[in-house]
């Protein structure tokens, strides 16, 4: 958690191709004037249209793929080792996670992830783009997040005992069709 959120403040002002969770505006025809299209809508509209090409996709099935993912990654996170979760990210997402990782090991400290407690997982937004699905799923957890140095066990930054309440939004994609789902992206409200 603390290592994507530096991540996201250095990067973010790198304009991004597709921004997410922007507001869509849809004209309406028959007064002239502008409405925000409501993000169930959109949601529902982009279920639709997986479901055309997967039709045994269900919300629920994949809100806990989203989140047995979510325990998974973390837990390859605070081993400081993803090979057994590499099947679950993108080409991309295990270079970003890598050089995290690496950093921490040349600087001698391991990121601890306690306590997990995910509160909610609900799909947040559905699109499809050149031959792969994708969904972003809102997680609302707290955890205790804390570095520690590797000689000592000495605590360098977090805290072990207050723990971080977060919304974060992780971005999972496939080959259109009922494929397995990974992790392409992760951004923060």
């Amino acid at each position: 958690y603390r290592f994507v959120k530096k991540k996201r403040a250095e990067n973010s002002a790198i304009p991004n191709e597709r921004r997410e969770f922007q507001q869509v505006i849809a004209p309406l025809i028959s007064s002239g004037h502008q409405a925000i299209e409501p993000a169930t809508d959109q949601v529902n509209t982009g279920l639709g249209h997986i479901r055309q090409m997967d039709a045994t996709f269900d919300e629920k099935r994949f809100n806990d793929t989203a989140m047995d993912i979510f325990f998974k990654i973390q837990g390859g996170w605070m081993n400081r080792d993803l090979s057994p979760v590499s099947g679950l990210l993108t080409d991309e997402m295990k270079k970003i996670f890598q050089q995290d990782l690496d950093q921490l090991i040349l600087d001698k400290q391991v990121n601890r992830l306690e306590n997990i407690a995910v509160r909610k997982v609900e799909i947040a937004e559905v699109w499809q783009e050149s031959g792969q699905d994708y969904i972003t799923a809102s997680i609302h957890a707290n955890l205790l997040d804390y570095t520690t140095d590797d000689a000592t066990g000495a605590v360098v930054s977090g805290s072990k005992t207050e723990p971080v309440k977060f919304e974060e939004y992780w971005t999972f994609t496939r080959p259109v069709g009922n494929n397995a789902w990974q992790l392409s992206g992760i951004n923060q409200k």
